[in-house]
């Protein structure tokens, strides 16, 4: 499905057995999902920061259930730095990894890597030191400390490489940072992780999130110097955010929270984006981290872009983010008050069309002359709405009827593919169950058709679908 530079492959299907189904397809209805719903949750930032090769790859790994964060026996691995998530006594953790720190080293790599875990440490909430048991006390492990206690941010110490019990009296000593009482844990093993965990939960922050829990959240994400920052100023009306032609001005993500005719929503500007490879330094790295994790607590990505470059390869990567991260999408052109004469707006709907499966909507915009402001707005609270609905299961069942209708399904292997039963069971975004006879039977273009009827017949174009398909056992069975 992939044909081109920027182009990305959107729809999200997975074909599931009968025991990895959460829940029976019968019992997926609206009122058992609402009451099923969490209340909100707590989050924090950790940075995890040490000497080097004291095993903080390792630990993130463990602790996330994860094998993302690069693991070397050679020092020094770890330089591109990378937030890996989990929960915990139902507290959201991310997790930044950074490179190991040696003050005593003074060459470019050393202060670049110093630098990160700096801006790593300036961002988070909590920062967890780790120290190794196994090598004892070190010198490095008292210079990082003394940097810590300047940050003023809470502090877990972490002793690693303690493998066995026998080990656990190894902690004791680094009670000479000051730090409070260490942590004994094992990343080879997962001993004590259980207690770290605990530690960090307790010194999360206490979240008022309650406030917010109805609010529609806008990220507005995009490349440097497209107009971020004067996009926001024009929604709000007011100079909430700095504004300067010099790219890459915004380096933190910056929420304003506004009244849109009764409905509160927060608007999240956000640090320009670019490839990993074209960005400068170590705080525009952080910044785009920034902008990811802001796209991640979004409903809706405002993607904006340049009119006078038209919509880039970079762009429609940046939509992809925004899509992977769960977000709605609406793509701004703006500078619209700029000469474009080459940019053929229709051509470009097409391409966007073509080219991203949620197939987002395209707006013109000014931030300068203010011109469609007002209906980029209410564009994105109306995407955050059908992003939010739930179609009753009755209609779905319609639908599917319809759908196979319009097109026959499949056969493969001289079988039929046959949907039977179809129901939501999440949203925001939309997430769907459709009851097949067999999962052998699923052909990936008619998945994408199943997948663009729902959107053309109930308007969800620019939101992400999940669409899953369930093998059948039992009444349904042929």
């Amino acid at each position: 499905m992939n044909g081109g530079e920027g182009e990305a492959d959107f729809v999200e299907v997975e074909v599931i057995d009968e025991g990895d189904f959460p829940i029976g397809l019968d019992e997926l209805e609206p009122d058992d999902a609402a009451q099923a719903a969490e209340p909100p949750r707590r989050h924090a930032t950790v940075a995890i920061v040490g000497y080097p090769n004291v095993g903080k790859s390792s630990l993130i790994n463990r602790l996330t259930q994860s094998k993302e964060a690069v693991v070397h026996e050679r020092a020094g691995v770890t330089r591109d730095r990378k937030a890996l998530h989990t929960d915990w006594n139902g507290v959201d953790l991310t997790f930044i990894d950074t490179g190991g720190v040696d003050l005593a080293e003074d060459d470019d790599m050393a202060r670049q890597i110093r630098f990160q875990a700096e801006t790593a440490i300036e961002l988070a909430d909590i920062v967890m030191l780790v120290v190794d048991g196994r090598a004892g006390f070190r010198p490095g492990d008292d210079d990082l400390a003394r940097i810590l206690r300047n940050g003023r941010k809470p502090i877990v110490v972490a002793v690693n490489k303690i493998d066995s019990a026998k080990d656990i009296p190894n902690a004791a000593e680094f009670q000479r940072l000051g730090m409070g009482d260490p942590v004994p844990v094992s990343a080879a093993q997962g001993l004590g992780t259980g207690d770290l965990l605990d530690r960090v939960v307790e010194l999360a922050p206490e979240t008022t999130a309650a406030v917010e829990d109805d609010a529609i959240h806008l990220a507005v994400l995009g490349r440097p110097n497209v107009g971020k920052s004067s996009i926001v100023n024009a929604i709000t009306g007011e100079q909430r955010v700095i504004v300067s032609p010099v790219s890459g001005t915004t380096r933190d993500s910056i929420d304003t929270r506004l009244d849109v005719d009764g409905r509160p929503v927060v608007l999240i500007d956000t640090a320009g984006l670019r490839r990993r490879s074209k960005q400068a330094d170590e705080l525009e790295y952080f910044a785009s981290l920034r902008s990811q994790l802001a796209a991640e607590r979004a409903d809706v990505a405002l993607v904006v872009c340049d009119v006078t470059d038209g919509i880039t390869s970079e762009d429609l990567r940046i939509a992809e983010l925004a899509m992977k991260s769960g977000c709605a999408t609406l793509v701004v052109l703006n500078k619209w008050d700029l000469p474009h004469e080459e940019l053929d707006l229709k051509h470009e709907r097409a391409r966007i069309a073509r080219k991203l499966r949620l197939r987002p909507k395209i707006v013109t915009a000014s931030a300068v002359k203010g011109r469609n402001v007002p209906k980029l707005l209410h564009e994105a609270i109306d995407l955050a709405d059908r992003a939010a609905q739930r179609i009753p299961t009755k209609e779905l069942n319609k639908f599917l009827n319809d759908v196979q209708g319009l097109r026959q399904p499949p056969t493969v292997r001289g079988k039929r593919l046959k949907m039977y039963y179809m129901t939501q069971f999440e949203e925001s975004p939309p997430r769907f169950a459709i009851q097949v006879n067999s999962r052998r039977q699923i052909a990936r273009d008619y998945a994408y058709f199943v997948e663009n009827q729902l959107r053309e017949r109930y308007d969800l174009d620019g939101v992400p679908l999940i669409i899953d398909f369930k093998a059948s056992k039992g009444r349904y069975d042929d």
